[in-house]
């Protein structure tokens, strides 16, 4: 009797005369991209370093689109972002040591975020590992040890014959919902060593979805049906997941109030009747949430910024989807459900009653409406005009990248992402200069629209140097660089805690001349101009830059 698993595993006798006479020249190193590219990659990220030769020249040997940028940490930020817009996980290549170590805040981030990024290093030689000091360059006592908490899993292949299994074990890890990064490393030698192994072919480690319980599905179906005032958070894996339209039709069926958080920016159409849009930091937003008898919080952790700072205390029953199990129950007591998203989301439309509301819409509308009343007594125009302006000039499909600056987080709370996966923020970790490399990393994975990235000028000083790697790949991001001295939010926040400020005023360069300097247009607007120039930017092909002199302000928290 034949079994079907025989047949897949009995090779063809081509493959079979390919693995006995392998092509001659190839190293360790053509194992790695062979992998990446039998698993489905088909763009790599990075920065060359002496102990990852082995990797850079098997690149040459294939049909990988490299990118390289000009810090290890930006080159990171490059590979979450692709990985957040295309929901492939994006190899990153990595030296030993400090072109390691310089990738830790853009990891964090992935992490945070859910993105799956996979970070292939190198090591020092076999014979130096396990500890002792051998004195070797980029040496570290225990480099796994610097990711293993950042990261969410760690791969080693000590040995040419273990390279495509650790690799797709981590891409597969990658992908394993809840998306993230990986690490793997492989010593030089390995990587440079002349092999005999046959050519990788294709592999795969795609990972299974996460599916609900169906008896928890069953009673949080129930608890929805019968609610009085049921209410949804919609977070980052709505997004993740695909369950915008999902979230929308359950959303309709049980006339329940959404509200996105920062990082499902897009999952709920923001002037649907039910939309509470994104003001979570905002008393109003609180209390109607706290209000319901009914909470469902699908993706979602309700971290600090998605519980408005921890002051969220929710008096009905909790129902929280994720698929995170860290982050289940993590801060409220709930009906936990560790499931993908839009897998929940499907069973509870199946299962759960129509119920209607006529209420909903006005009851939603009378939130938003505090919420205005509350801006507007703040004298706070200015913002939300460039708000306005940053809205009006980008394509609606468009995507947009913010670094931790005044303007992105007005925008976390204000700003309509029109679209799901659209916008994308470092709000997960909460690291500076993550806008610029992020949009490059988008920019490359669907060229067929243009980018933005906004940044402060404290945070543009992280990435300038990647106005190279967008004119070398005339790659189609405009950059927006809102000028206001220093590090804005910073000075805001020891303003109001200790009455004056330390370390936060900065000298900085002209950025336009600095733009031009590097071959990329560069514009200075100002608040009257800036729906114009940008939207002349965004429409121009390659990168650009467009300079907002502007000082900013936030408006008032609700949660002290």
């Amino acid at each position: 009797m034949t079994h079907d698993h025989d047949l897949v595993l009995r090779p063809t006798p081509a493959q079979t005369a390919a693995a006995l006479a392998p092509p001659k020249g190839r190293t360790g190193g053509d194992l790695v991209i062979e992998t990446l590219s039998g698993l489905g990659a088909t763009t790599v990220f990075g920065l060359p370093g002496q102990h990852a030769l082995g990797m850079f020249d098997a690149l040459r040997r294939s049909s990988l689109r490299y990118v390289g940028l000009r810090v290890e940490n930006n080159a990171g930020f490059a590979a979450d972002a692709y990985g957040r817009v295309t929901g492939e996980a994006a190899p990153l290549l990595l030296s030993t040591g400090p072109g390691a170590l310089m990738s830790l805040a853009a990891l964090q981030e992935a992490a945070a975020a859910s993105a799956p990024v996979l970070a292939i290093g190198s090591q020092i030689p076999v014979a130096g590992l396990g500890g002792g000091r051998h004195g070797y360059l980029h040496e570290l006592r225990d480099q796994q040890a610097s990711f293993r908490d950042v990261v969410k899993s760690v791969h080693t292949a000590r040995t040419q014959s273990q390279i495509p299994s650790a690799v797709a074990a981590a891409w597969e890890s990658a992908l394993t919902a809840p998306h993230g990064p990986v690490w793997v490393e492989i010593p030089q030698d390995v990587l440079v060593a002349e092999t005999l192994l046959p050519v990788v072919t294709a592999m795969d480690a795609t990972p299974e979805d996460i599916a609900p319980r169906p008896e928890l599905t069953a009673v949080a179906a129930d608890l929805l049906t019968r609610a009085q005032r049921p209410a949804i958070i919609a977070g980052g894996g709505v997004v993740r997941s695909d369950a915008s339209g999902k979230l929308r039709a359950l959303a309709e069926l049980i006339d329940a109030p959404v509200v996105t958080t920062f990082g499902g920016k897009g999952a709920f159409p923001w002037e649907h009747p039910l939309s509470l849009q994104s003001w979570l930091e905002d008393r109003h937003t609180t209390d109607f949430l706290e209000d319901a008898d009914v909470l469902l919080v699908v993706g979602s952790g309700l971290g600090e910024l998605s519980s408005n700072y921890h002051t969220f205390a929710p008096r009905g029953r909790v129902i929280q989807i994720e698929a995170d199990a860290g982050k289940l129950e993590s801060n409220h007591p709930a009906l936990g459900i560790h499931a993908d998203a839009r897998l929940a989301l499907q069973a509870l439309l199946e299962t759960a009653g129509k119920r209607t509301d006529p209420t909903a819409a006005e009851r939603v509308s009378a939130v938003l409406t505090k919420v205005r009343e509350r801006i507007a007594a703040q004298d706070l125009d200015l913002e939300q005009r460039v708000v306005a302006a940053v809205r009006k000039a980008l394509p609606a499909r468009a995507p947009s990248f913010w670094d931790m600056t005044i303007l992105a987080y007005w925008a976390w709370s204000a700003f309509d992402a029109r679209h799901p996966n659209t916008m994308h923020s470092a709000q997960g970790a909460g690291g500076l200069g993550y806008a610029f490399p992020a949009a490059l990393g988008a920019a490359v994975a669907d060229p067929s629209t243009p980018v933005l990235a906004v940044s402060g000028d404290g945070g543009a000083m992280y990435s300038i140097a990647e106005l190279a790697t967008a004119k070398q790949y005339g790659l189609d991001v405009t950059w927006l660089i809102v000028d206001d001295g220093g590090y804005g939010i910073l000075r805001e926040y020891m303003t109001d805690a200790f009455g004056e400020t330390t370390g936060t005023e900065l000298t900085r360069p002209d950025f336009v001349a600095l733009a031009e300097s590097f071959g990329v247009p560069a514009t200075l607007t100002d608040p009257d101009t800036l729906a114009t120039h940008l939207a002349e930017a965004l429409a121009t092909p390659g990168p650009s830059v467009v300079v907002l002199p502007a000082l900013l302000r936030m408006f008032e928290p609700t949660h002290l």
